[in-house]
């Protein structure tokens, strides 16, 4: 089946965009290069070239704001790009809000990739804040390549609304556009290009391809950092933001700041000498940890019905159950507020406790006391009493039904998965990444291809969370997904948030009740979060 859903335009509802051309080209800045770190003259970004806009942006309360901003649009960030269209990031500075003048020198960053389905990404036609998104086809399994992939803002084959950094959905259904909500609260905004998988030359060499992306992402990263004083904003205060693929890559970007491992990468494409850690790290539905997801979806979903009403191979299901038994007793991570060691044959009751009663709690008390009797008589598996939801593992995976992917979710035996064609090489479409998946189909002494170990361990947050914690980490984490969300296995960002408490990061964390892939239910929440991490004080002049 693949990645489930595809990033989509940004748009949010209610949102009107006017603009207004004003001092400054708009030209990009940045350009050709030698490869190697570049220097900062050879990346400096021209704090002149500019668009002046004003659009008018609804807040999470309902309230609309004008903004005027300065846009600098499709500015490369790198000395040596491989592909311009997608190495290249947005810029947005608030100038005046609700005709207030404000100063932006020292705001957050919020930098906003809109990865989905780890497609490739593009700003460069964006014609204002929150304007960037994938490209491809919807749905699931791997498109059709295209070194120029047409942008698609459908929904997914599943019926899953498309997700991307900048294409979220709130409890109304409507869309939310973190962007645009950053820059009404007074912060900058930057919204980064990547390459992504489906790209291909003429000569059908893939060249978007793991680790592209996160490599495209950090020196984007750098870029800003490296241009302290010239962007305006706290480079020292910079928050990634990003859905599914996004948010997994949001979670990589967080975990591995400053890593060695990807020096090279970088200096490759002539990336800023510079920092690329980043201050925190807002993931919604991380589609990540890859090389265990198949086990980690078998255990979770396994029993599950797929979408037709017929179980998957229930053989290979619980092989793959049992690899992840074995990867979660390897992790040792301690669930939060002292849950104890992790397994696979009590983290059904930890998500029950930490996650699926508090959320299920959350959403009945906000009802009316009518609408709770008959959310309740259409949802008997549930017990209220005092105050609080109470249900079984069982009673919740019956509620969420259908299960969204087939088995293997992500190392498909066939090579039809978005993840295969994600660890292609070359002029090779898709690879296995998993030896459970290419022993099945190549027999048991097959091995996999000597440079995927450390292309794997190069998109995986949690090897720098645990196996040899990075220093140089974000130390603040935004995580959030909905309870009916079977693009992936709940346990893997429950991982994620477990491994970054473990070291004492600070970890806000929790699922939408009944919302699935691509939700976004508190997004002021998370403008005001920044703000306190940050301890922001908006500014005026």
């Amino acid at each position: 089946m693949g990645i489930g859903a595809t990033a989509g335009v940004a748009a949010a509802g209610g949102i009107a965009l006017t603009a207004q051309a004003s001092s400054g080209t708009g030209a990009a800045s940045g350009g050709s290069g030698a490869a190697g770190a570049a220097s900062s003259d050879a990346l400096a970004f021209d704090k002149d070239a500019y668009t002046t806009l004003t659009t008018t942006i609804t807040d999470a309360d309902g309230a609309d704001h004008e903004v005027e901003y300065r846009f600098h649009k499709a500015v490369t960030y790198v000395a040596a790009p491989v592909d311009e269209k997608y190495q290249c990031l947005n810029v947005s500075v608030p100038v005046r809000i609700d005709g207030t003048a404000v100063d932006a020198t020292d705001a957050p960053i919020l930098f906003a990739n809109s990865v989905g389905g780890y497609m490739p990404s593009s700003v460069a036609d964006a014609t204002g804040v929150g304007g960037g998104g994938a490209t491809g086809m919807p749905g699931g399994g791997a498109p059709s390549a295209s070194a120029s992939p047409s942008p698609s803002s459908s929904a997914s084959a599943s019926g899953e609304v498309a997700s991307g950094g900048n294409g979220m959905v709130n409890a109304q259904g409507g869309m939310v556009s973190l962007p645009k909500l950053a820059l009404a609260a007074g912060y900058v905004v930057v919204e980064p290009g990547a390459r992504g998988r489906t790209l291909v030359d003429a000569d059908g060499t893939y060249y978007g391809v793991a680790p592209a992306a996160i490599v495209d992402l950090k020196a984007a990263v750098r870029y800003v950092r490296s241009n302290k004083g010239r962007i305006p904003g706290d480079v020292d205060r910079i928050v990634s933001s990003g859905t599914s693929a996004g948010g997994a890559l949001s979670s990589l970007l967080g975990a591995s700041g400053d890593s060695p491992l990807y020096d090279k990468l970088l200096a490759a494409i002539g990336a800023a000498d510079a920092s690329d850690a980043i201050f925190a790290t807002g993931a919604w539905c991380p589609i990540t940890d890859l090389e265990h997801a198949d086990g980690a979806y078998e255990w979770n979903w396994g029993t599950n019905p797929t979408s037709s009403g017929s179980a998957v191979d229930q053989a290979v299901s619980k092989e793959l159950r049992s690899q992840f038994a074995e990867y979660q007793a390897s992790l040792r991570l301690k669930g939060l507020n002292g849950f104890g060691t992790l397994t696979a044959r009590n983290y059904d009751e930890y998500l029950v406790r930490q996650y699926m009663e508090p959320s299920a709690t959350r959403y009945l008390a906000a009802l009316s006391d009518a609408d709770r009797t008959t959310y309740l008589a259409a949802n008997t598996f549930i017990t209220w009493s005092g105050g609080r939801a109470r249900f079984s593992w069982a009673g919740f995976l019956t509620h969420v039904g259908a299960r969204k992917k087939s088995t293997p979710a992500f190392d498909a035996f066939d090579l039809s998965a978005g993840e295969n064609n994600l660890f292609g090489k070359g002029t090779t479409k898709a690879r296995h990444f998993t030896l459970y998946s290419l022993r099945h189909e190549n027999g048991g002494s097959a091995r996999l291809d000597s440079d995927l170990p450390a292309t794997l361990q190069l998109m995986n947050p949690m090897p720098f969370l645990t196996e040899r914690p990075n220093p140089h980490r974000t130390k603040h984490w935004w995580i959030r997904l909905g309870t009916k969300d079977s693009d992936t296995s709940h346990t893997v960002s429950a991982n994620l948030a477990a491994a970054a408490n473990a070291l004492g990061d600070e970890v806000d964390h929790l699922y939408y009740w009944d919302e699935g892939h691509g939700a976004n239910t508190d997004p002021g929440d998370f403008i005001k979060w920044i703000a306190r991490i940050t301890n922001h004080t908006p500014k005026t002049k």
